[in-house]
């Protein structure tokens, strides 16, 4: 998460990548972008913007030593004041088009940027910026010819949202240089992340409080609500969301004690986060500081509504752990040969 108020742009360049798979090739500018005002005060915000939001951060990985990863070492050589920025640029995208092993990885605009005074947490730094533009947008355009308007359509960058992007910002922790993305076209994102960036999410508080959260909602799906039904799955995440609120730090035994009321319940659960962490390759951490904000992002995932097969939707609140079990109650008809649910309330909102 980024601010961008006294953020500028040093230097930028466009070129297009191409997709070896097709046959299509890479287009090279040799010189850097000279802005208008009118340009530039649309481009900066446009660019920056998407990482306003973004919670996560990832960091650059490599199998063997993360030296060797190549978007990493290109980042650190336009952080250098006698960086040849033109001629690096086009490594970065020689490095994109390698990565195109599919037809349907899209060709698209490249451009790169070195941005100044972009505020992380409490202090500014530089960042390298590298946007793939994929998707064109049509617009109608007028023009004056011999006394007379006339339109035509036209082709342009829809100025909303970048397709991909990244911003690499000039400062590290314990465990590299902090990186965020941003991926609005995901059927490729495994293109993205891990061909072309190689990064992965740090060994942190959002890493843990995501990967616990996620182990749980996938446990109510495929364990609690088959077998015990929606109202215990949705009880069962609004209590999740409820210990994550009132706790700092996660005790993975404790969470059990308060969550589950009995132990057959509480083996499935430990039974599953075992299958989970294997098929996932996912390490479950038994104790970990809660982050406000990966919990306010996975927050927004959680789905507490019981699907009834008679095109009726039951939702439950999230954020009311103790609502469900207090008014509501299933139960079996034996006349109709059906199940039901019992809600009850005061007054209709």
């Amino acid at each position: 998460m980024i601010k961008r108020q006294k953020a500028s742009i040093k230097s930028c360049i466009i070129h297009k990548v191409g997709n070896k798979f097709n046959g299509t090739k890479n287009a090279f500018s040799d010189a850097i972008v000279e802005f208008d005002e009118a340009t530039y005060n649309l481009m900066l915000p446009y660019l920056l913007k998407p990482f306003v939001s973004v919670a996560e951060s990832y960091r650059f990985h490599h199998h063997s030593d993360v030296s060797l990863n190549e978007i990493n070492t290109y980042s650190d050589q336009l952080f250098k004041e006698d960086a040849d920025f033109v001629d690096i640029s086009k490594h970065i995208v020689t490095h994109l088009f390698e990565q195109s092993n599919s037809a349907q990885i899209k060709t698209g605009d490249v451009l790169i940027c070195h941005f100044e005074n972009v505020q992380y947490e409490d202090y500014f730094t530089d960042a390298i910026g590298i946007f793939k533009i994929e998707n064109k947008t049509e617009f109608f355009q007028t023009y004056l010819e011999d006394n007379n308007y006339d339109i035509l359509v036209q082709k342009g960058i829809q100025a909303k949202k970048v397709d991909k992007g990244c911003l690499i910002l000039n400062t590290s922790d314990m465990e590299g240089k902090i990186v965020l993305s941003v991926d609005n076209n995901t059927y490729d994102t495994q293109y993205w992340i891990k061909s072309f960036l190689n990064i992965s999410y740090p060994d942190d508080s959002n890493q843990h409080t995501k990967n616990c959260i996620e182990l749980c909602r996938e446990f109510s799906k495929e364990i609690l609500q088959p077998s015990y039904g929606g109202q215990e799955q949705s009880n069962f995440l609004a209590k999740t969301v409820d210990f994550f609120k009132e706790n700092e730090i996660v005790n993975i035994e404790t969470f059990k004690e308060e969550v589950f009321e009995e132990e057959d319940k509480i083996q499935l659960f430990e039974d599953y986060k075992k299958t989970y962490e294997t098929d996932n390759k996912v390490l479950i951490r038994n104790q970990f500081d809660v982050s406000e904000i990966a919990l306010k992002k996975q927050k927004q995932k959680i789905k507490t509504e019981i699907k009834l097969d008679t095109n009726i939707q039951i939702k439950l609140d999230v954020d009311a752990p103790d609502a469900s079990a207090e008014y509501l109650e299933r139960g079996y008809d034996d006349e109709k040969k059906m199940h039901y649910y019992k809600v009850f309330f005061n007054d209709e909102a």
